[in-house]
């Protein structure tokens, strides 16, 4: 059983990784743009902090439907690492974007305006 659970699970990844990995990097910025962040923590992110938040409501569940039994300690361990796990991952996703903020990282092209006085002509 966990061969298969090994071989579901680097067919996964590798289905989200190989388009990633395939386009050719121009410079170090396109390689992190659209490698590494766009490519493969953009979409992996939003389902991992999904998946904990499924095992946290499945704790809560467990603990309501076990009025009290020994069941609950299992619940109250599916809510703890259920926040646990949307906690990491949040701060995870903000220390991503405080990196692409501080240098710079940005998707879209910078525009440079430039400003030029009024020129008059004397005669």
């Amino acid at each position: 059983m966990k061969k298969y659970i090994y071989i579901l699970f680097v067919t996964f990844f590798s289905a989200i990784a190989l388009p990633v990995l395939a386009a050719t990097p121009k410079d170090f910025k396109d390689l992190v743009n659209n490698t590494l962040i766009t490519g493969i923590l953009k979409p992996l992110v939003p389902f991992l902090i999904g998946l904990a938040v499924v095992m946290f409501i499945y704790g809560v569940l467990i603990l309501i439907f076990s009025e009290g039994g020994e069941k609950s300690k299992e619940g109250k361990q599916y809510m703890l690492w259920g926040i646990v796990g949307i906690f990491v991952m949040v701060s995870v996703w903000g220390l991503v974007n405080i990196l692409i903020s501080t240098f710079q990282l940005s998707t879209t092209p910078q525009t440079i305006e430039m400003k030029v006085p009024n020129a008059t002509i004397v005669k």
